[in-house]
């Protein structure tokens, strides 16, 4: 964020509870949609920014790809949460102010918060609506918790709208969403997290790890046809809000895992060939072309590591299930330390 940029803060608002909830605007630029969907429709591998699933109907399809048998990231990071909460709060210390970065699955962060019990929590989060739907009920679960709100993008650097020098600051970032960044763009984002956070500021954050194969593709093609149709919504969207004429009939869900690249990709594959209009621009697809949807990279525990290293953070602590399916790390901000070495 820039110096010249104006922060709101709206007078505090009472939970059902009657917990203020505390609620700043650094009014984040919105993304221009048509710009970008013509832009990567353009490309010669056509991509899509994954972002752009959560509308209403992508939402709802998303929370209930949570729910799904063959979908094991959201119950097992809370299981390690649940099973591990004590451990981590001795890690990030009691009383911190507590960033949530994007805010997520309410259930998870509930565990966290019991566990930790921060003397403040900041979740940040893009969209207005739900930022303060989620912040309303928390704050009217967890009486006398100190409770600001930030509407801004967190992909993108920003300052945090209140001075506290009293609290050490510690982030969450849960649901393996470092995946779905590239590698040298997780590096960058990163780096900005621990600029905010600051020299010993430590970091909560969930990375999904790689595994046998079948359960891994699994976890992407469910047999009732959920994550199919969250992918095959960004053309309802794209033709209810673009005035395109996708015609969904024409394209298929298709998704595994990339061995050379370690990552889950989402593509929508058209079945024929055919053509489709946004305003002017006219797009041809080949049979069996695709439009790139939604990349989801998957470590080994040395190498998100190396990664958080060359982003100056120290590893301080990891937490497993029993498989292992995934990883919940404790980072710790050290950008001046060796990068060779663990911290202690």
């Amino acid at each position: 964020m820039t110096s010249t940029q104006t922060i709101r803060a709206t007078a505090p608002t009472a939970s059902a509870g009657g917990n203020p909830v505390h609620f700043y605007d650094l009014h984040p630029t919105p993304a221009d949609m048509r710009a970008e969907v013509l832009a990567g429709l353009a490309l010669p591998q056509k991509r899509i920014a994954p972002k752009f699933f959560y509308d209403a109907a992508g939402s709802r399809l998303f929370d209930a790809i949570c729910n799904l048998p063959e979908y094991y990231p959201t119950r097992t990071e809370i299981d390690i949460l649940r099973t591990h909460g004590a451990a981590m709060a001795a890690r990030l210390g009691r009383e911190a102010l507590l960033i949530e970065l994007g805010s997520g699955s309410s259930l998870k962060i509930q565990v966290l918060l019991e566990a930790l019990r921060p003397a403040v929590y900041m979740p940040v989060d893009i969209s207005r609506a739900h930022l303060l739907d989620s912040a309303g009920r928390l704050a009217g679960d967890f009486p006398g918790l100190a409770v600001h709100a930030v509407c801004a993008d967190y992909s993108v650097p920003f300052v945090l709208p209140v001075e506290d020098h009293e609290h050490p600051r510690v982030a969450f970032f849960p649901g393996s969403s470092v995946g779905n960044f590239e590698p040298a763009d997780a590096e960058r984002f990163l780096r900005r997290v621990g600029a905010l956070l600051g020299p010993g500021g430590r970091l909560l954050i969930g990375v999904d790890l790689r595994k046998d194969l079948a359960l891994l593709e699994a976890a992407y093609n469910d047999a009732a046809g959920v994550t199919a149709a969250f992918n095959l919504n960004l053309l309802t969207r794209f033709n209810r809000e673009l005035g395109a004429d996708f015609d969904l009939a024409g394209f298929r869900h298709q998704a595994f895992y990339n061995q050379t690249e370690g990552r889950i990709e989402m593509h929508l594959l058209s079945s024929r060939p055919q053509q489709v209009q946004i305003g002017d621009a006219r797009f041809a697809f080949r049979e069996g072309e695709s439009i790139h949807t939604e990349c989801s990279y998957k470590y080994s525990i040395p190498g998100f590591h190396a990664l958080a290293r060359r982003a100056g953070f120290l590893p301080e602590a990891v937490w497993t299930d029993p498989v292992p399916l995934f990883s919940v790390h404790c980072l710790v901000y050290r950008p001046d330390a060796p990068s060779g070495r663990d911290a202690g």
